[in-house]
């Protein structure tokens, strides 16, 4: 691997790595009304589909949206083994993820890459799809992604892409 690749893999991780802690500790730090019940986050409860591969999931302990992003895939019937790490790095080269096409968390779901907050019904495409493809990139953290909604309902465009075999990248879906 080149060493110009390798650099920018790291450098993306990094900043993804960095935004998502700081969405994580801005939604902690929201005002709660004082004279209201803290409403506690509805857990997830979904059954598992067992036509659907296990969700390998890679991300830092400390990611909120990351986790967010794991309760969709299980809402989705997704089953789901988290794994936590310190360096996202190795795992990203090693599935192969573009350069600059990087987020905050990389999954491995049914022998493809999905990279970031792509919505779990683009997953279960792939998979009915079964293109000869790495798999899915969403690149950053696009507001009203799964894992990064907005309070307001807010959508921000944004396009999946597929990962050829090649590395390189084309629509998949977009968003709305």
């Amino acid at each position: 691997m080149s060493r110009s690749l390798s650099l920018g893999l790291l450098l993306g991780t990094v900043l993804t790595t960095a935004a998502c802690a700081r969405a994580a500790d801005e939604s902690s730090a929201a005002p709660v009304a004082s004279d209201a019940a803290p409403v506690p986050a509805p857990a997830v409860v979904a059954q598992v589909d067992p036509a659907l591969p296990v969700a390998i999931v890679h991300k830092t302990a400390s990611c909120g949206c990351c986790g967010v992003w794991v309760d969709h895939l299980k809402a989705a019937g997704f089953q789901v083994d988290v794994r936590d790490t310190d360096d996202m790095n190795p795992i990203k080269v090693r599935l192969g993820v573009p350069v600059g096409k990087a987020s905050c968390h990389t999954a491995e779901i049914g022998g493809y890459v999905v990279e970031g907050h792509i919505p779990a019904a683009d997953i279960k495409r792939l998979l009915a799809e079964r293109p000869a493809a790495r798999g899915l990139v969403l690149p950053g953290m696009p507001p009203g992604s799964p894992g990064m909604e907005m309070p307001d309902g807010y959508v921000q465009p944004y396009t999946v892409e597929l990962v050829r075999t090649d590395g390189s990248t084309e629509p998949f879906a977009q968003h709305p």
